[in-house]
Order: structure tokens, then C-alpha cells, then sequence
């Protein structure tokens, strides 16, 4: 009898392993079968989302044709406006002293004051300070006074603070110069709360001739106030035409700039005047005209759309508009890969039976994270698993879940920054410098600066599209000094030639 039973144990016991067995083969082969469909996803979408040198060219063609229109016809309705954004003269190296800039942003604004030494020396004591605007003055689309003043204050105790700031390295005191005003094209934050109204309001400021020209006044008027009557705004304009006045101070080949940011993109570039069909004022102080055409407008059917970029698109608060930028401005890459691994959770279950709520919620993955994941380099892709446990609550995925995570935010980054390189060339194609001049396109932004695999795919396709025969015709070169310096050298430009 007990032989019976130890044997009818026995039999349970290896019966319960062969069950065990078969759930875990089970198991397996069901994760398997998801992580195919998973990596179906990734193929299909690798596919419609490639950028070979062909269609970067229909695409680089493509723009600069619609700049030459834009230029010619005088029209600003289109989807590139040509905006003429500056006509006086841009730094030529030689200018000296000690200058101060502004730059406006969406919530704040940073003071910075440097010392050009003259003959393309850097820039010298080099000081930035940021200060945020409060929320009361945020709230207040009609604040800008009380802004201004407040920028004036701040701009005052900043000179106090660095009081050898005020003098040249001769002691002599600093002489009645121009304070260089920038301003950020201020992108449309989908998580930003609706009292943002002073932000929403200047969106468009550095576009805006009436609204540049008003917000020039109260701030001289609010530095008169404190005393501060030797420095005078003279023109506010887009801090990428401020990277564009930095390049020129070191190059006179600097004849572009692009902005790279975390939130926007934006390019200016240098046109003569005789290729504007309409008027340029004050034209007889240079032969050189800074365009602005926000190319976040530009669209083309050469542009490698997915679903995904459709829907984000049919989403988003302004549907049709700034398809380019929705293809490569920092605000919506890191939309763009939530949306396939959101489409991939559903589908294959990559994070397992259910979807994690939080993975349905839009714009929640920021560019920045999606670089940190992208350039994990640790053997089990650990930072992966910290950003998808740290954004989305996602605490259960394996390596081979994680390394689809890092191959989405590569296919994600690689056409965007491909397409910021076709259009860097068609820019320089509609100058028509590729073949005969060399061009050097000042870069500056967050992307570029903290996203080495997107940066190195930005240059990596401008040399593949002109070859090594033109290879050193078309350079890109990184913003001297950083986000907000080109207040400086415009100040410096503006101070040289009033």
C-alpha cells in the first residue's frame, strides 16, 4: 500500500511538472509571437519613415524652390514666409567693448553681458543670468509694461552686481550703447496651463513689426526710469538671427542659422536685397537681408509621413500647419515614439496583458528622455528601464522589450535630423552657393547641443547629399557662446554702425 501511494505521488508530481512545462513553453511562445508582431511594427514603421539621399533631395529641391517663390512673388501667405526680419548691417569682427543683450522667452528671460575683443577673439567674461517671469505677468496678456519694467529692474541690479562690467578693460566707462533685444519663437507647449496668456500673445512677436516696435519703446522707456539711458533698444528680433550675427562676428561664410530647440525650430539666412520683391527698409545700410522663413511651415509630398504623424497632426492644436516641424523639432519627437510603442502596447501587449495607463497620455515622454534611452549604452539597457518605470510607470519589461524602445527613438531621431539636413541644403542650394562658396550654417539648441546621435545624423546627411567633391563647401558649426549671446554681438553690430 505505501509503495501505491509513493508512486501515485511520483505520478502527480511529474504530472505537475509536465503541466509546469507546458505553461512555460505556453509562455514563451506567446511572448515570442508578441515580440514578432512587435518587431513587425518596428520594420513597417523603419520603412515608411526612411529618408534615403534621393528623397532628401526631392525634399532639400522642394523647399528651395518654394523660397525663391516666396522671395518673388512677395507673397507671405504661403507655407514658407519669407519674412524680411532684419536690414541692418551684421557684425564684421572688428567691433570692441562691453555690451549687454536680452533674451525673451516664453517664462523667462536671461540678462547677458560680454567683452568682444575685436578680430574674431571669443567672446570674453562672457555672464548669462536667467529670471523667471511670474505667473501674475503671465497671466496678463496686457502686462507687457509691467514686464518691461520688470526686465529693466532686473537689468539694472544685474550691472550692480558685476559693476566691473561697466567698465572696458581700459577703465574707461562703458559709452552710450545698444541693449540687444532676441526673442524666442515661443512653441505651442500642449502641456502648458491656459493662463499662459502673455506667452500666447507673442508667439508671433518677432514676426510682428507693430508688436517688435512697441515692446522696443516701453522697454527704453522702463530703462529711463532707472536711469539706465545709455543703453537703448533699437530693434528686437528672433534670437536665431542673434546665432546668425554671432556666426557672421567670427565668418563672414556664416550666411545661415538654424535653431534646434527642446520646444521649436526656426531658420534665417542672408538674401540680398535685390532678390525681394518687396521694399526693404533702411536697405541703403547694407547689402545683406536676414530672411526668416520659418521652414516649420514647410510641407511636401516628398515628406516620409506615418500614421502616426498623421494623427499626431489631426491632434494637435493647429491640424494642416507646421508639418515640418512636427517631423523634427524637439517638442514632438518623443510624441511620436510614445504613440508607436502606445500602438505596439495594444497590439503585441510589449509591456504585457494590459496597457499602462500612463502611456495613453499625450506629450508625456519629452525629447530629452527620449535622447537619454536612445543613448543608453549599459549592456541591459538600464536607463531604459528607468525612464519607461520614472515617465510611464512601466516596471516589468525585458531587455528585448527595452532595445525595441531604444530602435524606436532611432528611427524617431534619424528622420528628423536627416530632414533638418535636407533642409539646411536646399537653403544653401537657393543661395546657390553649394558648388562655388563655402557656407557656414550656425547651429544652436538644445538637440543639437545634449542629442549627439541626433546631431551626428544632422551632419551625417548634409555630407552625404553634396558628396566629398562639396563636402567643405557646406559646414556646419555649432552657436558661439549659446542660447542668448547673439543678443550681444547684435548689440555690439547695432552700437558700431548708429
Amino acid at each position: 500500500m505505501r509503495n501505491e501511494v509513493v508512486v501515485a505521488a511520483a505520478v502527480t508530481t511529474a504530472a505537475a511538472v509536465v503541466g509546469v512545462a507546458l505553461l512555460l513553453r505556453h509562455w514563451r511562445q506567446r511572448s515570442e509571437r508578441r515580440l514578432r508582431h512587435a518587431q513587425r511594427i518596428l520594420r513597417n514603421f523603419a520603412r515608411r519613415c526612411a529618408t534615403p539621399a534621393a528623397k532628401l533631395w526631392h525634399v532639400a529641391d522642394e523647399l528651395a524652390a518654394e523660397m525663391e517663390a516666396g522671395l518673388s512673388s512677395g507673397e507671405r501667405g504661403g507655407n514658407l514666409r519669407m519674412l524680411v526680419s532684419y536690414a541692418a548691417p551684421l557684425p564684421t569682427g572688428e567691433e570692441k567693448g562691453t555690451y549687454y543683450g536680452i533674451n525673451l522667452r516664453a517664462t523667462n528671460f536671461v540678462i547677458v553681458r560680454a567683452t568682444l575683443d575685436g578680430k574674431n577673439e571669443p567672446l570674453n567674461q562672457l555672464l548669462k543670468q536667467e529670471v523667471p517671469i511670474p505667473p501674475s505677468l503671465m497671466a496678463d496678456a496686457e502686462s507687457s509694461k509691467e514686464l518691461c519694467d520688470l526686465i529693466a529692474f532686473e537689468l539694472a541690479k544685474f550691472i550692480s552686481v558685476h559693476s566691473e562690467s561697466t567698465d572696458n578693460n581700459k577703465g574707461e566707462t562703458v559709452k552710450r550703447s545698444k541693449l540687444g533685444f532676441t526673442v524666442s519663437s515661443f512653441p505651442v507647449d500642449h502641456q502648458a496651463p491656459p493662463s499662459a496668456a502673455i506667452a500666447i500673445k507673442w508667439t508671433n512677436l518677432p514676426f510682428n513689426d507693430a508688436a517688435r516696435k512697441e515692446l522696443a519703446t516701453e522697454v527704453n522707456q522702463a530703462l529711463e526710469k532707472l536711469g539706465l539711458d545709455y543703453l537703448r533698444v533699437s530693434e528686437v528680433v528672433n534670437d536665431t538671427i542673434g546665432d546668425l550675427a554671432g556666426g557672421r562676428y567670427y565668418s563672414k561664410e556664416s550666411v545661415a542659422a538654424v535653431t534646434l530647440g527642446i520646444g521649436g525650430t526656426d531658420i534665417a539666412y542672408i538674401e540680398c536685397p535685390q532678390q525681394i520683391s518687396s521694399p526693404v527698409k533702411d536697405s541703403s545700410k547694407s547689402n545683406e537681408t536676414v530672411i526668416n522663413m520659418q521652414w516649420g511651415n514647410f510641407s511636401s509630398s516628398h515628406l516620409p509621413l506615418t500614421e502616426y504623424d498623421t494623427s499626431l497632426d489631426a491632434e494637435s492644436i493647429d491640424p494642416g500647419a507646421r508639418i515640418f516641424e512636427k517631423l523634427i523639432s524637439g517638442m514632438y519627437l518623443g510624441e511620436i515614439v510614445r504613440r508607436v510603442l502606445l500602438k505596439m502596447a495594444h497590439e503585441a501587449a510589449l509591456f504585457g496583458d494590459s496597457v499602462p495607463p500612463k502611456l495613453t497620455i499625450p506629450y508625456l515622454l519629452r525629447s530629452p528622455d527620449m535622447a537619454a534611452m536612445h543613448q543608453d549604452t549599459s549592456e541591459d539597457y538600464e536607463v531604459v528601464q528607468e525612464k519607461l518605470n520614472e515617465i510611464f510607470d512601466i516596471n516589468n519589461s525585458t531587455p528585448m522589450v527595452r532595445e525595441i524602445v531604444t530602435e524606436i527613438c532611432d528611427v524617431v531621431a534619424e528622420r528628423g535630423a536627416r530632414l533638418v539636413g535636407a533642409g539646411i541644403v536646399g537653403s544653401v542650394k537657393k543661395m546657390g552657393r553649394i558648388e562655388n562658396r563655402k557656407s557656414v550654417i550656425i547651429v544652436e539648441g538644445g538637440m543639437y547641443e545634449r542629442y549627439r546621435i541626433y546631431r551626428n545624423y544632422v551632419q551625417s546627411s548634409v555630407w552625404e547629399m553634396v558628396g566629398n567633391e562639396f563636402s567643405d563647401n557646406v559646414m556646419i558649426h555649432h552657436c558661439h557662446g549659446g542660447s542668448g549671446a547673439g543678443s550681444v554681438f547684435l548689440a555690439a553690430s547695432q552700437t558700431a554702425h548708429s
